[in-house]
């Protein structure tokens, strides 16, 4: 489960927003680009996880920010 989701805009005008959150009790972080793929930048997943991660945090960001 993640917790403490939080997301900012990566420039003023492009699209791009830094991601962070909390997943299995550690901080993660990420970039996530305006075609949804995901670049991680700190405590990247497992490879068994980051499908579950990326499926979660798609549905997070379209519900933040792009309604």
């Amino acid at each position: 489960m993640i917790t403490h989701f939080q997301w900012a805009p990566l420039h003023k005008n492009l699209p791009g927003w830094k991601i962070s959150f909390y997943f299995n009790k550690q901080a993660v972080q990420a970039l996530y680009h305006k075609d949804g793929s995901i670049e991680w930048t700190a405590n990247p997943p497992s490879e068994t996880d980051e499908a579950k991660l990326k499926s979660i945090i798609h549905d997070l960001m379209v519900y933040h920010v792009y309604e």
